[in-house]
């Protein structure tokens, strides 16, 4: 069972002054290896073989949508290609748009429907003080004070195109990307969390890998590189914010 080992077991072999360092200079930082072997081995189990994955999808103004496993097994051949058409419509402009697979961890604690018991934990080891010191150990922000949650899945012809993540009134700080990616994975695949500058050239960037967390100051402009055709289904992560309130 998941719940035999810490799905949060965190790795006390982590040089927090180097990451803090690092963070200072650039407001980004990758942490590998920052949770225990098992405890990201149970964690990729679930996200693999465990979890009833829906769809988030955005087209310009139409969304931010979040569809439930059983929501799309309702949807027709015919509704699911309009979804697709309007992210094709809304990318070919200058619209913001987002397609990929998502269970939304906090919202299904908060309205009662979780549907696998390691996933609702995620949120509770998330904001426990473990976690929440070695994040204002990185950021050097002491006034960090929770963290939401989903679990993604970017598969082939997923991707998230270029945002701020901007929300002033949602107390966004910190936005993090836990990959749990199942194996190694080639450039040419897509997926990679890529950062950019004022100008749109890409200034830095994370590539998918196992037990590795992201953390990136807001706002800051990233995207996830769209996912090729003949990438494997294989990008697991749980991403989210750790906010001031």
């Amino acid at each position: 069972m998941a719940g035999e080992i810490p799905l949060f077991e965190l790795n006390p072999n982590l040089d927090r002054w180097d990451l803090a360092r690092r963070f200072a200079n650039e407001g980004r930082v990758q942490v590998r290896d920052f949770l225990s072997e098992d405890a990201a081995q149970t964690i990729l189990r679930v996200l693999a073989n465990e979890t009833p994955w829906g769809l988030a999808w955005q087209a310009g103004s139409d969304g931010p949508h979040g569809l439930r496993r059983q929501e799309i097994d309702l949807q027709t051949p015919g509704q699911m290609q309009d979804v697709s058409g309007k992210i094709a419509a809304a990318m070919q402009g200058e619209d913001y748009a987002f397609a990929y697979a998502q269970y939304q961890i906090l919202t299904a604690v908060q309205q009662g429907w979780g549907e696998h018991p390691a996933l609702d934990l995620i949120i509770e080891h998330l904001n426990a003080e473990p976690m929440m010191d070695l994040i204002r150990d990185i950021s050097g922000m002491t006034d960090l004070v929770k963290a939401d949650a989903q679990a993604t899945l970017y598969a082939p012809q997923h991707f998230l195109s270029a945002h701020n993540d901007v929300h002033a009134e949602e107390g966004r700080q910190i936005a993090y990307v836990m990959s749990f990616c199942a194996q190694e994975w080639r450039p040419d695949w897509g997926g990679y969390l890529l950062f950019y500058d004022e100008e749109g050239d890409v200034v830095g960037g994370f590539r998918p890998r196992f037990n590795a967390l992201n953390l990136f100051r807001v706002p800051q402009w990233h995207s996830v590189s769209y996912v090729t055709p003949f990438a494997p289904v294989a990008r697991f992560a749980i991403t989210g914010w750790f906010r001031d309130r």
